[in-house]
């Protein structure tokens, strides 16, 4: 299954599961964990029959037959010995005599039991949900194509479905509190490559650091180790339910990792100091009442002596030193924060000032707004490192990525995979790869023309779609226009790169041929009316018949063109759009194939200059400023709607006033 597959199954899962709980009673936090837990638990019938059929083909033969496969087969085969009554199969047959919420209980309570690892964590609050919600929720999950899905895309949809609920607000009092945008987990995880030894995050959420990491070590890996022999994963969550959602998360990706639920301002449950190679987290903002009088806060070795302790009512500092003190002498650290810790005074200064002097600040990237699903503030990024290499002990590479995004609603923004490519290129080429623009840019290349492949064989598609629906219309009389038609839109080869590059004008119509044809029939039945014998009483009917059907066909075209053709062809020429746009943005930027300072977007600064400027590690005030116009965005409407809401509000403020009056009278 390819990645456009992948993608539509995704949409089609959630669009299922989503219209159900529209129309239930119950709020998205509610439906969120019941319906992560099915996805669990179709994942392990599937790992189960896949690896059935190797294991029983290897059990050897014995005078009684072949031996039956144990439990330690299947855990050994990275599967589990599914009970039969948690199995899919047997709930999504179970007769309507039968209860399914309580047979679900049944079935998550009999896997916690035999592997203790996920006791505890697996929802068991089906009795909650409507039964005839449940069943047919059960059934979303049962279809053909999701039968035969292998692991890695179970975990792809496990991701997707926990962005979604995030964005819907599920459980998300401080803003998606236990998911980080993809985006930025694989920011982090593009410029801190942690593809060895111990991982940590202390504020885990859901795992999506653990999860990402995994995907980068199976992508670049250069020789046959797992995922499990490279990393140790270790994870600390506030939250009992989020803590819940990491389990499920590396359970389902067949990750092994250890989190506990603990608060990391006053523990430290795994004991790391020091020892991780790598650190990753999206803490929460600007927390308060953290009790700093508490004796292990005092005392506590992941802050800095004589100033670790911030006077400011927040936590953020004391996060970005816990960072700090986990790392070994060349761990790595990538982890968000407040826009407002890069330039906090007073206490928080002096802290500042003391980890700059260590020189393992590697690098700030400034974020814009609408990147989290639930609030829209702006953020940094970041990245620290204790083993730099001895030329850049005194310096910091500062990214402006305030004005590079990608659109995903109005509300919403996010990298595209070519923006982090250009990213993950500028890190690389700060730490020494003088290749590191050229390979990007090759990269690039390729997206783009992966892209365009894309992009052609969804108007294929399309295409063909039209042509036999016009091929296939036999109640309009089209006779040799007809024929004409099907062959304008016969099926080209667009494996040509070249040719390729014309598809963004080309298709932007995609049956282009079609509105023209059926126009130029309209023409021919006017004219055909007009010299009719006003008598001839049939030939009016036939045509008035032949009006009507156009009339129906017409309409069908564009509801076709505006509704299907826009699904099926939109994105992907939005896709290869963007991809385009990366590739040259890195060509423009970079032209001799080597790391430059890029006004408005990236610089490498000392530590002089950023002592100069009060200790800041805003990247703003070094890289300067860019305009940047989004050409995509509609700016006379949004002045327009300004305008609209400006008048809406002296309006409410005239009426507020004149309230205001008649009270004093």
């Amino acid at each position: 299954m390819n990645q456009q597959q992948i993608k539509q199954l995704e949409t089609e899962l959630w669009a299922s599961a989503d219209n159900l709980r529209a129309n239930s009673k119950l709020t998205a936090a509610e439906y969120k964990d019941p319906v992560l837990g099915l996805i669990l638990l179709r994942y392990a019938q599937n790992r189960y029959e896949q690896a059935k059929v190797a294991i029983e083909a290897a059990m050897p033969e014995t005078p009684r037959g072949k031996l039956k496969p144990t439990k330690e087969h299947f855990l050994a085969a990275g599967a589990m010995l599914v009970p039969e009554q948690s199995q899919y199969d047997y709930l999504a047959n179970l007769p309507e005599s039968i209860g399914i919420c309580e047979a679900l209980n049944t079935a998550m309570r009999l896997i916690e039991e035999e592997y203790t690892d996920l006791a505890g964590i697996l929802p068991k609050n089906y009795q909650e949900m409507d039964e005839g919600l449940l069943r047919e929720l059960v059934r979303v999950f049962n279809k053909d194509a999701v039968k035969n899905l292998t692991g890695d895309v179970f975990g792809r949809i496990y991701e997707y479905f926990l962005m979604k609920f995030s964005m819907s607000g599920a459980g998300a009092q401080e803003g998606g509190e236990f998911f980080t945008p993809p985006s930025l987990v694989q920011l982090i995880v593009n410029l801190i490559q942690p593809d060895h030894g111990i991982i940590h995050d202390p504020a885990c959420g859901s795992g999506g650091m653990f999860v990402q990491t995994g995907h980068f070590i199976e992508e670049h890996s250069q020789s046959r180790i797992s995922v499990n022999e490279a990393i140790k994963c270790y994870g600390t969550e506030l939250k009992s339910n989020n803590a819940k959602l990491a389990k499920m998360n590396l359970a389902i990706h067949g990750i092994e990792g250890k989190v506990i639920e603990s608060n990391s301002f006053y523990t430290d449950p795994h004991n790391l100091v020091g020892q991780c190679d790598f650190v990753m987290a999206n803490p929460p903002f600007n927390v308060n009442k953290v009790d700093k009088d508490k004796d292990y806060v005092k005392t506590d070795p992941r802050l800095f002596k004589e100033v670790g302790i911030p006077k400011a009512d927040n936590g953020n500092y004391l996060w970005i030193q816990y960072f700090y003190h986990y790392l070994n002498a060349t761990g790595r650290a990538g982890f968000v924060m407040a826009s407002s810790a890069t330039d906090a005074g007073n206490t928080e200064k002096a802290i500042r000032q003391k980890l700059i002097a260590t020189g393992a600040v590697d690098c700030i990237v400034s974020v814009g707004n609408n990147f989290f699903y639930t609030r829209s503030l702006p953020c940094h990024v970041w990245f620290l490192d204790r083993g730099k290499r001895e030329q850049n002990r005194d310096k910091i590479l500062m990214i402006d990525a305030r004005n590079t995004f990608r659109k995903v609603t109005t509300t919403i923004n996010d990298y595209s995979p070519g923006q982090l490519l250009t990213f993950t290129a500028i890190m690389n080429a700060y730490r020494g790869d003088l290749q590191a623009m050229n390979t990007a840019a090759k990269q690039l290349q390729a997206q783009a023309i992966e892209q365009a492949i894309n992009l052609a064989e969804a108007v294929n598609t399309l295409r063909q779609q039209c042509a036999d629906s016009i091929a296939n219309n036999t109640a309009l009389d089209f006779g040799a226009a007809q024929a004409e038609l099907a062959q304008r839109l016969s099926i080209a080869d667009y494996d040509d790169y070249a040719v390729c590059l014309d598809l963004v004008k080309s298709f932007e119509n995609p049956v282009p041929t079609l509105s023209g044809l059926l126009e130029s029939y309209k023409t021919q039945l006017d004219a055909a009316k007009k010299a009719l014998d006003k008598k001839d009483s049939a030939g009016k009917k036939r045509l008035d018949e032949q009006g009507k059907l156009l009339r129906e066909l017409n309409g069908a075209l564009n509801t076709y063109q505006s509704q299907y053709g826009k699904s099926q062809v939109g994105e992907p020429l939005q896709d290869y759009k963007q991809a385009l746009k990366d590739w040259h943005y890195l060509l423009e930027k970079f032209t001799d194939g080597q790391y430059v300072d890029v006004e408005g977007l990236c610089k490498i600064v000392s530590l002089a200059e950023v002592e100069e400027n009060d200790y800041s590690l805003t990247p703003g005030r070094y890289v300067g400023y860019s305009i940047q116009v989004d050409e995509d965005f509609d700016y006379q409407k949004r002045l327009s709607e300004i305008r609209a809401e400006l008048t809406d509000l002296n309006q409410e403020s005239n009426g507020l006033m004149l309230l205001i009056q008649r009270a004093e009278l």
